[in-house]
């Protein structure tokens, strides 16, 4: 039995993230804490319902019914509607179980794609990142007119030098007729590595014809959100590429043998957690995908700081209540 508290949290952005499904202002979610004498782990819960996990307030109702003690079987049973808390729960146990420093992931910078702004701020946003060892780039399409964003497309991908990868996500919101003229041009540029989510999740078999019509490769992302998802796609048949959020998925354990009993090989992606969700996701990218692919959490730079998991927990936001 392990002692339990948690603090909610909120991050501001240095600038709103536009993308097809409007502006992101800020960041919210819970840090928790599992504590067993002086051994501590540390769990970020950042959900994103957009994508189908919890909501924040469903997450702190959860936080609250836990009460000021957990166990090994309690976190095992935690329900898969609320994938976030399963995912900071199984990850605080995992470290505060492990051997001192045999989490940490080390990666160079040269395997984080580095999320660009959406319009026209991208031509001068990737010579930073490039500045930074980054040579794979991600740029979020949909938010704005796509003849101008096709327009500004063209010209990024000709500044892009030699050997970059450009990926372009659109949350899953284009039509099939615009997701045909992005796979064209993307196809004209030969520099796009895939894209993500072009239409809704509920547009499956639209989105398996696109990826055989085009050379382009088409990645689900929304689609496969949650370990539930990923499993239903995978029994329709999808085998394409996967771009799996860890911090939604659910369980990282449960995640890891999934894709290991199915020989999947995804790329993970942030959804703009915390240094403590960072770092189990990546424990998780590099358990099931090794570092041969860019992971999605190049990020950082769209925040104005990321201090100490400590910290979080001293300033976190007051009013919303914590375990003790």
């Amino acid at each position: 039995m392990f002692r339990f508290a948690f603090r909610p949290y909120r991050r501001r952005f240095r600038q709103p993230l536009a993308t097809s499904q409007g502006r992101w202002l800020h960041r919210e979610g819970i840090i928790v804490r599992l504590s067993d004498g002086d051994r501590v782990g540390w769990g970020d819960i950042a959900p994103l319902p957009r994508f189908g996990s919890e909501t924040l307030a469903e997450a702190i109702a959860f936080c609250r019914s836990v009460g000021d003690r957990l166990d090994v079987a309690a976190i095992a049973l935690i329900p898969p509607a609320l994938p976030s808390c399963q995912f900071a729960c199984d990850s605080a146990l995992a470290e505060l179980t492990a051997a001192s420093g045999t989490l940490d992931v080390a990666m160079p910078n040269s395997t984080y794609s580095y999320l660009l702004p959406a319009g026209a701020a991208a031509l001068r946003a990737w010579q930073t990142g490039w500045g930074m060892g980054m040579r794979t780039f991600k740029w979020k399409v949909g938010a704005g007119d796509i003849s101008d964003e096709l327009v500004l497309f063209e010209q990024l991908s000709k500044e892009l030098p030699a050997g970059v990868c450009l990926r372009l996500d659109a949350n899953g919101g284009l039509d099939v007729a615009a997701a045909r003229a992005w796979l064209a041009a993307a196809d004209r540029a030969g520099n796009v590595e895939f894209f993500e989510q072009p239409l809704p999740p509920n547009c499956l078999e639209e989105m398996q014809q696109l990826d055989e019509q085009f050379l382009t490769a088409i990645a689900l992302d929304e689609s496969v959100a949650t370990l539930g998802r990923l499993r239903a796609c995978w029994d329709a048949g999808w085998r394409g590429e996967f771009v799996v959020k860890a911090a939604i998925a659910g369980s990282p354990t449960q995640v890891e043998r999934f894709c290991q009993e199915n020989a999947i090989a995804p790329v993970f992606s942030s959804v703009f957690e915390t240094e403590v969700g960072r770092r189990a996701a990546l424990r998780l990218a590099s358990a099931v995908s090794g570092t041969q692919r860019a992971v999605g959490f190049g990020v950082r730079h769209w925040f104005a700081d990321d201090p100490p998991v400590a910290e979080w927990f001293d300033r976190a936001a007051s009013g919303l209540g914590s375990g003790r």
